[in-house]
């Protein structure tokens, strides 16, 4: 072997080194520069923001309505009863979901966030923000109705999820906060807050009256 050869193979055993150091200090490196993007995969292509003018369109809009008639995955909503509140085009009067205790319990809670700072914890319209308005005396406040008096408690459950859903004279909507699950557990909350300020003792079980005489 001659001898050039020894120090030419070493010199190119070290450029070759010279690669596969860089990729190892490129990947521990931060740089304000871009990396080489060997492969684009269309990360970096034209595109327009919101507002902005787009000349491939009649109307000039770079922001595109849906087309007529789509609908999102999982948002057909076919159920009229579970996701209107309605059967035919009445109000139900029924619950589209099983009332248990959990229900109730995720009703106070949801109810407890959303209603109470209006109609109150036990919902005879007396809850802060109620409270403050009638303390600052504007003349612009509509106090909340109470849930415990008419019309309110002979609603349906229906009426209640609509009101929940689409808002009711000065209440606003709450369908963009508030989920279809939720807003029926609420409602079940409100009918059961409701009887419980109508209880007689016929709701009281046989074995426990004795003990309220």
């Amino acid at each position: 072997m001659p001898k050039w050869a020894v120090p030419v193979l070493l010199l190119l055993a070290s450029l070759a080194l010279i690669p596969v150091a860089c990729v190892a200090r490129a990947r521990v490196v931060r740089s304000p520069v871009p990396r080489v993007h060997v492969v684009p995969d269309m990360d970096n292509q034209g595109r327009y923001k919101a507002q902005q003018l787009n000349p491939w369109f009649a109307d000039t809009r770079a922001m595109r309505l849906p087309v007529d008639g789509t609908v999102a995955r999982g948002q057909l909503r076919e159920d009229d009863h579970f996701e209107r509140g309605t059967i035919g085009d009445a109000y139900a009067t029924t619950f589209p979901v099983s009332l248990d205790a959990p229900l109730l319990d995720r009703g106070q809670e949801r109810y407890d966030v959303y209603c109470a700072p209006c109609h109150g914890l036990s919902g005879h319209g007396d809850g802060i923000v109620a409270r403050r308005a009638e303390r600052l005396q504007q003349g612009t406040w509509v106090p909340p109705a109470s849930l415990h008096v008419e019309p309110a408690y002979s609603r349906p459950v229906g009426h209640l999820y609509n009101s929940i859903a689409n808002g009711i004279r000065t209440m606003p909507a709450y369908g963009s906060q508030i989920p279809v699950e939720d807003r029926w557990a609420i409602v079940a909350y409100i009918k059961a807050l409701q009887r419980s300020q109508r209880a007689g003792l016929e709701d009281v079980p046989p074995d426990e009256r004795q003990s309220l005489r």
